[in-house]
């Protein structure tokens, strides 16, 4: 089974426990192969929106008493993937996995993970939910000259996202206007959020 396969057969029944279970694949790799040390299944999962819509609600409800958030993070952003979640996910996914025989003679390793607070982002959804948010973008080919792109995401337009560069520590006293920048989606090799702590 090819890696392709491998991979297209997990992400399938990744995301057929996950829709019943309000939840999201975000990414998943499958390394290695039928060798000695088997295969590497990693599975990177978070709340779908309805499932973030319900956190919200729960968190909303306890800003009575006296949760708060920091001012920049929306509660849509929360991916509220909790120890249990995780948990039984991995178990789910294990079993059907193996009852299906999905990786054919193979030995695996199976770890499902949060995609973390730097989490990548694949998809133009994935650009809206983080919007205002501090991102980092690799270009497949130069804009401008530079490949390395480092701002807050302002918009999804289309087929692009549009970019608030963040501009170099100036002198104390000396502003500089934030330069914009629009970025096509095709053009995109990787793109990942910069935590804000």
């Amino acid at each position: 089974m090819s890696f392709a396969d491998a991979q297209a057969a997990v992400t399938a029944i990744a995301d057929r426990i996950a829709a019943s279970s309000g939840l999201e694949v975000v990414e998943v790799e499958v390394r290695g192969g039928a060798g000695k040390g088997g295969r590497m299944v990693r599975v990177f999962i978070e709340r779908n929106a309805d499932g973030r819509k319900k956190l919200a609600d729960e968190l909303a409800a306890s800003e009575e008493n006296g949760l708060k958030l920091p001012s920049h993070v929306s509660l849509d952003q929360l991916a509220g993937v909790t120890h249990e979640d995780l948990e039984s996910f991995s178990r789910e996914l294990s079993t059907i996995l193996d009852v299906e025989d999905a990786l054919p003679g193979s030995a695996y390793t199976l770890e499902v993970s949060s995609p973390g607070l730097d989490r990548k982002l694949y998809k133009p959804a994935d650009y809206e939910r983080f919007t205002a948010s501090l991102v980092k973008i690799t270009t497949v080919d130069p804009v401008n000259g530079n490949r390395h792109w480092h701002g807050r995401i302002k918009s999804v337009d289309g087929d692009s996202v549009v970019v608030s560069l963040e501009q170099p520590k100036k002198k104390k006293g000396a502003h500089t206007p934030a330069e914009e920048l629009t970025l096509a989606f095709s053009n995109i090799e990787k793109a990942q959020l910069v935590p804000e702590i």
